[in-house]
């Protein structure tokens, strides 16, 4: 087993509706009487992941509508959140945030507070098997109005300290920029729920500063668009505001061109508070072995540099002090170990 196999590892920007596995798509499916356009797993992979051809992040969140289908039973919803861990866990994942939309597992009645309650349990259940700790952070989604956002917050902020991380914005950066959401974050703000803004994906650097500055947000989904303005690079240096970066879905999603041409060493160098994470492990066929790799192969980061990336990353976690200080602990103590 090689080093990057072997180190432990935080992944902080994980979709729950992104990772699902074929196989319980198939039976979640066959269970719930839902129709698929192919019953063999191989074959399911090309609607349920992007290729190297993928033209945007609209064509990108398509791969979405499937396992959302799969995604509106209580047993389905524990189901896939345990499975989140599981898989996390096999690559030394040792804390992850899974991050959801409750409002689009409803389609069956449940509330969202019932969604994110199924969640959690099944996050939980996957934390006691396999050690790897496990928080939820439940989104907001940029084509809801304010009223259904708002319901979000609210029912998120009954799971603060029982499994809940924070809350986030997601879906269409390009035409649902993050100043229209600022009574719904007021309100996050307001209960003292962390936040996570998607920002400087498919919309320019000028979002990063609005969800920073305006929505409150104390970590950034992305954030590959800075470089567009020198000043809003200096504000997330100087607030020393984590990056979620995703280098292979932000070259899919075409954030960044190519792979040469993401900024992640360009912002490592300049001392950004950078960490690399997965984003939707089934669409984007990734995991965070694959992205350390890509990371030590493609842009040529060390391995010391690479556990500099965990750091970060457990630093900018949404555990509480003492959690947190355990899990750094615990980090450093495996990096000795593996030197």
């Amino acid at each position: 087993m090689d080093f990057i196999e072997r180190m432990p590892k935080v992944d902080l920007h994980n979709h729950l509706d992104g990772g699902l596995r074929p196989r319980t798509v198939i039976e979640i499916a066959r269970d719930e009487g839902i129709e698929l356009p192919t019953y063999d797993e191989k074959e399911l992979m090309k609607y349920l992941s992007v290729g190297d051809n993928c033209e945007s992040l609209v064509e990108y969140l398509e791969k979405f509508d499937l396992p959302l289908k799969c995604l509106q039973s209580e047993k389905a919803q524990r189901r896939v959140a345990k499975e989140a861990v599981e898989d996390a866990a096999k690559h030394n994942v040792k804390y992850i945030e899974v991050r959801f939309a409750p409002q689009l597992m409803t389609e069956k009645g449940m509330t969202c507070a019932d969604v994110i309650r199924n969640v959690i349990s099944g996050l939980l259940e996957g934390e006691k098997e396999t050690g790897t700790i496990a928080r939820a952070i439940v989104c907001c989604m940029r084509h809801h109005s304010d009223e259904k956002n708002l319901e979000v917050i609210r029912a998120a902020s009954e799971f603060m300290y029982r499994g809940l991380g924070g809350v986030d914005l997601a879906g269409d950066e390009a035409h649902y920029p993050p100043q229209l959401f600022k009574r719904v974050f007021d309100e996050a703000n307001k209960y003292g729920i962390p936040v996570t803004i998607h920002a400087g994906e498919a919309g320019g650097a000028e979002n990063v500063r609005v969800a920073i500055e305006e929505l409150g947000a104390v970590r950034i989904g992305h954030g590959i668009r800075i470089n567009e303005d020198e000043s809003v690079v200096n504000l997330v240096k100087e607030r020393k505001i984590p990056l979620e970066i995703c280098v292979t879905s932000n070259v899919q999603t075409k954030a960044a061109p190519s792979f040469e041409q993401h900024p992640v060493r360009k912002y490592f160098d300049l001392g950004l508070n950078v960490t690399v994470n997965t984003d939707n492990t089934t669409v984007s066929n990734t995991d965070m072995t694959r992205e350390l790799n890509i990371l030590k192969n493609k842009f040529g980061f060390s391995n010391s540099e690479l556990m500099q990336l965990q750091m970060n990353a457990a630093r900018a976690t949404f555990l509480d002090k003492p959690e947190k200080e355990k899990l750094l602990s615990e980090l450093k103590n495996s990096f000795e170990n593996i030197i």
